[in-house]
């Protein structure tokens, strides 16, 4: 494991729970979190931390190519882990430069300073590339595809990495995630939304006929992964996480709703969502054959949630209503 750590987009719910992870888990390292604090970043998430000497923050946009440039040459960055992304579909669709500007440029700028210094890149990318499936799964070979203007900016930045390693030999790993649940999550998505709400008697928007298939892995199973590629990858490669527990959203806020003790009538169906993908599930046999496998199931990782909901109410409520951080 690198000792030197950039991770942008680290005060989100995936990067900030990989920091700490990381943080808890290596003695020796000491990582730098870069993140332009949109309303999705909440430094909050990283309050353990604030007093931690090998923990430092920087605010900054990762398509402002000098900060980055000068934060790597100024920390002896070894490694950059990008979680940096516009990532909710919904907003993609209202503003789609602002996720293809986030989403590619930044990928660009990122490449170029790891390009000059030499160093590694992880990027963090989605199933979501690949576009929907109806049978079968999605493995690192698969087209892209490609269904939301949010998708497009991943599957560009990716494509990014892909050229650069190819053209220039830069040291990079491509991630293809599937969708990730628990701690700390932005209470726009699927799951947050359906428990927050529950918690306090109101409906779960669910759009179209709720039959839409989504594959769940939880938060540290991802972070793990991520960690597990770092240390076991090969540069220039791409992976694949995957759980294998795919269940369609009607089922997944079933179960939330029989955990809450709720009605199914607390379901209120919403016009489908324009280019709504039907169904994501990836082949994750190449980062299994390396030696990972996830820990938690699905049903151990959806009551962790809920529970941490259920128990920080002063975290998610702000966020929900007021939008502070």
């Amino acid at each position: 494991m690198k000792n030197k750590i950039l991770v942008t987009g680290g005060a989100g719910f995936m990067g900030s729970y990989f920091i700490k992870y990381l943080i808890s888990k290596h003695p020796y390292i000491e990582i730098i979190n870069f993140d332009a604090l949109t309303y999705a970043g909440n430094l909050h998430n990283l309050d353990t931390l604030v007093d931690n000497g090998r923990y430092k923050f920087i605010k900054g946009d990762i398509t402002d190519i000098n900060l980055l440039d000068k934060i790597v040459q100024d920390n002896n960055i070894e490694l950059i882990v990008n979680f940096a992304a516009e990532t909710h579909v919904d907003n993609s669709i209202k503003s789609p430069i602002k996720a293809v500007n986030t989403n590619v440029m930044g990928v660009a700028s990122i490449l170029e300073v790891v390009r000059k210094y030499n160093i590694e890149l992880l990027q963090i990318s989605t199933d979501e590339v690949f576009g929907t499936i109806d049978t079968g799964y999605f493995n690192e070979l698969s087209p892209f595809a490609p269904n939301s203007p949010y998708s497009a900016g991943k599957a560009g930045g990716d494509l990014l990495c892909r050229a650069y390693n190819e053209t220039y030999g830069t040291k990079v790993i491509v991630t293809h995630s599937c969708n990730v649940m628990g701690p700390n999550q932005y209470p726009e998505k699927l799951i947050p939304l359906a428990i927050t709400n529950l918690i306090e008697n109101k409906k779960i928007p669910l759009y179209g006929d709720g039959l839409n298939v989504r594959e769940w892995i939880y938060v540290e199973d991802h972070s793990r992964a991520i960690e597990y590629i770092i240390e076991n990858g090969t540069q220039g490669e791409v992976y694949n996480i995957g759980t294998g527990y795919e269940l369609t959203n009607l089922d997944l806020v079933t179960k939330i709703l029989n955990n809450l003790n709720k009605d199914i009538d607390q379901i209120e169906y919403v016009t489908d969502r324009l280019g709504h993908d039907r169904r994501y599930a990836i082949d994750s046999t190449k980062l299994r054959n390396l030696g990972w496998a996830p820990y938690f199931d699905f049903d151990t990782a959806i009551h962790k949630t809920i529970d941490w909901y259920r128990e920080h109410q002063d975290w998610w409520k702000p966020l929900k209503y007021n939008n502070s951080k």
